[in-house]
């Protein structure tokens, strides 16, 4: 049975990727920062991990015996248009949750992905595009994404003969961060990305693609 982890799984995409990849039949390890009855009714192994320790996410392997797909898809928005030292401060953290935590557990579980041959995936977002961003604003969370392909770009050059690796956009998804407008249900984005990292191979890794399969420019 192949084994995944999934962070950031209490609810929205993290909790749509932990019951599909259960209901096929895999060994999930969910991650989240609070309790989440949705979670936990899936019957699958649930650890609490908050994005913003560090240490914790260093030392995450040492919970795990084995492990085939890594989803980093925790993170948060951060303030929009930082002006004041306090949303400064926020900016740095929302680095830590979306750029640092991810590359950190990636870096913890590679030893283990890599004796499975398997996959280093991190959730990311088409506004962390530079080429793409023509409206501005959010510069939290775009520089932090940005921050995270080119970390993840780097991860799969520099382990290229163990792992394959791939940042994923969801699409804008009917979740509470991208809102009740929103054109795509997290079932179809979740089935996409799914069938993004099936087919991921050597000339794919370290990659920026959308749910829907095509490239992303950086």
């Amino acid at each position: 049975m192949p084994a995944m982890l999934i962070t950031g799984a209490n609810r929205g995409l993290g909790l749509e990727f932990a019951r599909q990849y259960a209901a096929d039949g895999w060994d999930v390890v969910a991650t989240a920062r609070e309790h989440s009855p949705e979670l936990e009714a899936l019957n699958i192994r649930v650890e609490q991990l908050d994005m913003r320790d560090l240490d914790a996410i260093a030392s995450f392997a040492d919970r795990l015996d084995s492990l085939d797909l890594l989803i980093a898809n925790a993170g948060t928005y951060g303030p929009r248009s930082p002006k004041t030292g306090a949303e400064g401060e926020e900016w740095l953290q929302t680095f830590a949750v979306n750029t640092v935590a991810p590359y950190l557990l990636a870096q913890s579980v590679l030893p283990l992905v890599g004796r499975a041959g398997g996959k280093l995936v991190a959730i990311t977002s088409k506004m962390g595009s530079v080429d793409d961003n023509n409206s501005g604003g959010y510069i939290a969370y775009r520089s932090s994404k940005s921050a995270l392909n080119m970390a993840w770009r780097s991860l799969a050059i520099d382990n290229r003969a163990k792992v394959l690796c791939a940042v994923l956009h969801p699409g804008w998804v009917q979740t509470r961060m991208g809102g009740s407008s929103a054109p795509l249900e997290p079932e179809k984005s979740v089935s996409g990305m799914r069938k993004v990292i099936e087919s991921l191979g050597p000339e794919q890794s370290g990659g920026f693609f959308s749910y829907d399969g095509s490239e992303i420019p950086w």
